[in-house]
């Protein structure tokens, strides 16, 4: 009778909300194919706009983040928009990452031309203002940010990886950046390029970035199919899916997302091809 009562409260601390006895940063339910490929998660997601008027360091942006707070904190992730772009151009992302359980921080830059050194410290001066001074910090874990961005925010995405180790994963989409070599980079990263990109062009830019990245880091190259430099700066499932893997499995450590990371994605309508190692060691 006491190994069954044993039995039974181990199955019940196992099936507790947020994962808490496996991993203390694991939230939401156990995905699926479905469940990542989907419009939203299943978090609901309010959001708060940020003046540029109020911040210091970047262009201000809209905050998006779960409603409850029953889980406890959530990591957090910055993303910035490209040349000449505003935080319009990425805004899809910001509910569709927040529902699956982070606290997401789309931002305009401090100019619409800013390069991609200075988009990189916009990012973390966005990450800073998220965990010290925004109206939801308290709902932040301040050990487990992440970046993302487009074009030249792509190339930001990999300065302020550069600048600050301790970010748990960095996302560049189509990114662009006159640096090719990233070796110092100790930040999972998923690289992500465009086929038909004309603007950044794989061969001299997401290409060599992956390549360049150190051979020990979790890292990956998703290659878009049929896509072109812009194909980010609308609501993409191929885009959603596997940032989403990505920042569930690093940002929350949750092994749950390894299944669509690894064994490696195998080209497809929308994939031209995917790099990576596997299986992931973080």
């Amino acid at each position: 009778m006491a190994g069954l009562l044993a039995a039974g409260t181990l199955l019940t601390s196992q099936a507790g909300p947020a994962g808490a006895a496996g991993n203390p940063y694991e939230r939401g339910p156990a995905p699926t194919v479905s469940s990542i490929e989907a419009s939203r998660g299943p978090y609901a997601v309010s959001q708060t706009s940020v003046s540029a008027l109020s911040v210091t360091g970047f262009g201000g942006g809209t905050i998006y983040y779960p409603t409850s707070t029953s889980d406890g904190t959530f990591g957090a992730v910055a993303i910035s928009p490209g040349f000449t772009a505003y935080q319009s151009s990425i805004a899809w992302l910001g509910p569709r990452l927040a529902s699956q359980g982070f606290v997401v921080f789309t931002i305009d830059t401090n100019t619409t031309v800013d390069q991609p050194d200075s988009r990189g410290r916009q990012l973390l001066a966005a990450l800073d203002y998220l965990t010290g001074r925004s109206s939801v910090r308290d709902r932040i874990d301040s050990s487990r940010l992440g970046v993302m961005g487009h074009s030249m925010g792509g190339g930001g995405t990999l300065e302020a990886a550069k600048s600050r180790p301790s970010l748990q994963a960095a996302i560049p989409l189509t990114g662009w950046d006159l640096d090719k070599t990233w070796p110092e980079i100790q930040t999972p990263t998923l690289v992500v390029g465009a086929d038909g990109d004309t603007v950044a062009p794989v061969a001299t830019h997401s290409e060599p970035f992956y390549e360049s990245l150190p051979g020990s880091l979790d890292k990956a190259y998703l290659e878009l199919n049929n896509a072109t430099h812009l194909t980010p700066n609308t609501p993409n499932t191929t885009i959603a899916k596997y940032s989403i893997s990505w920042l569930k499995r690093f940002i929350d450590n949750d092994t749950r997302y390894e299944q669509f990371l690894c064994p490696l994605p195998r080209p497809s309508l929308t994939i031209e091809e995917y790099r990576g190692n596997c299986p992931h060691t973080s």
